[in-house]
C-alpha cells in the first residue's frame, strides 16, 4: 500500500492510493508504478507543530523526576506517568507527521496510530489516577503516607498502562479500516467501532472525576466549618493549600473537558463521509491537553521550580530543600 498523489489529508479515512504510470517515463518501464508522496498541508504542520512542543515540555518534566531523588513519592510517580504518555504522544504525532509525509509507510503510519491511541489512553487514565489520589489524600489522611499508599500507586499504574496497551494494539492486531474504507472513523486507519470504544472509555472516566471533584469538594467544605468552629485551635495554613489544590484540580477538569469533549463527541457522530476540516478542528484541541498538563502540574510545584532554577544555574539538585507536600500541593 502506497501513497499517491492527491490524497487527502494524514488524519482522514480515505487512506492511501496508487498511481500508475504505464505510459510515463520510459526509464520507468512500460510497467511500472511510482509511489508519489503527499504535500503537507496547513493543518498537518500545525499537529507536527504541537507534537514537538509537547514533546519538549514533557521531555523536561521526566527528566526533572528522573533526576531528581527526592522526587519518589506517589504523586510525583502519578505526575511522572502523565509525562511520558504525554511524551509518546507528541512523539507520536511528530513521527506520524514523517511516516505520511516523508516515508510513505503504511505500516508505520498504522502502528504510530496505535501509539497514540496508548499515550493518549494512557494519560487521560494517569488523570484519574491522580484525581483518585488527591481523594484518598484527603479521605484516609492519617493512613495515606504508608506503604499501602504506594502500594496503591503501583497498582494503579499497572491498570493505566496495561489499560492503554490493550486499546493500543487493536489497531495494529485486527481492529482497523485497512481492509474496508466503509467502516473507517473520522481517524484512519481506526474502525468506527474502535474509536466509538474509545469515545464511552473517555466519557467514563471523565464521569469518574466529576464525581471524586465533587465528592472532594464536600470534603474540604466539612474540613472547612471544622475550622470556623475550631480556628482559634487548629491551624488553617494545611487547608488553605488543600483549597489551592481543588482550585487547580476544578482548572485541570475544564481544560479537560474543553480539549477532549469536541473530539470524543465528533468520534461518536462522525465517520469516514464527515468534512475533513472537522478532523482537524477536533483533533487539535485533544493535543492541547497534553501541553498543558505539564504546566498545571509540574511547572507551577515550588519544588519542580527550585530544580529548574538549579539547571539553569548549574547546581546539583540534591543541595536543593524539598519540603513534605501532599497531592493537593501537585
Amino acid at each position: 500500500m502506497v501513497w499517491g498523489a492527491g490524497s487527502s489529508l494524514a488524519w482522514l479515512s480515505s487512506g492511501p492510493g496508487t498511481l500508475n504510470v504505464s505510459t510515463m517515463d520510459p526509464a520507468e518501464g512500460p510497467t511500472g508504478s511510482v509511489a508519489l508522496l503527499p504535500s503537507p498541508r496547513v493543518w498537518d504542520v500545525v499537529l507536527c507543530i504541537s507534537g514537538t512542543l509537547v514533546s519538549c515540555e514533557n521531555a523536561l518534566v521526566v527528566a526533572i523526576i528522573v533526576g531528581t531523588p527526592a522526587f519518589r513519592a506517589p504523586m510525583f510517580l502519578l505526575v511522572g506517568s502523565l509525562a511520558v504518555a504525554d511524551l509518546l504522544a507528541g512523539l507520536g504525532l511528530v513521527l506520524h507527521f514523517a511516516a505520511v509525509f516523508c516515508i510513505g509507510s503504511a505500516e508505520m503510519r498504522l502502528v504510530l496510530v496505535g501509539v497514540l491511541a496508548m499515550a493518549f489512553t494512557a494519560s487521560i487514565g494517569s488523570l484519574l489516577a491522580i484525581t483518585v489520589d488527591r481523594y484518598l489524600s484527603l479521605y484516609n489522611a492519617l493512613t495515606y503516607y504508608s506503604e499501602t499508599t504506594v502500594t496503591r500507586t503501583y497498582v494503579m499504574l499497572a491498570l493505566v498502562w496495561g489499560g492503554a496497551l490493550g486499546l493500543g494494539l487493536l489497531p495494529v492486531l485486527a481492529w482497523n479500516c485497512l481492509d474496508g474504507l466503509t467502516t473507517c472513523g473520522v481517524v484512519y486507519p481506526l474502525s468506527k467501532n474502535h474509536l466509538v470504544v474509545l469515545a464511552i472509555a473517555f466519557f467514563m472516566v471523565f464521569g469518574i472525576m466529576l464525581q471524586l471533584y465533587a465528592q472532594i469538594c464536600r470534603i474540604v467544605c466539612r474540613h472547612a466549618q471544622q475550622i470556623a468552629l475550631q480556628r482559634h485551635l487548629l491551624p488553617a495554613s494545611h487547608y488553605v493549600a488543600t483549597r489551592k489544590g481543588i482550585a487547580t484540580l476544578a482548572v485541570v477538569l475544564g481544560a479537560f473537558a474543553a480539549c477532549w469533549l469536541p473530539f470524543t463527541v465528533y468520534c461518536l457522530l462522525g465517520d469516514a463521509s464527515s468534512p475533513s476540516l472537522y478532523t482537524y478542528l477536533t483533533l487539535l484541541p485533544a493535543t492541547y491537553n497534553s501541553m498543558i498538563n505539564p504546566i498545571i502540574y509540574a511547572f507551577r510545584n515550588q519544588d519542580v521550580q527550585k530544580v529548574l532554577w538549579a539547571i539553569c544555574c548549574c547546581c546539583s539538585s540534591s543541595k536543593i530543600p524539598f519540603r513534605s507536600r501532599s497531592p493537593s500541593d501537585v
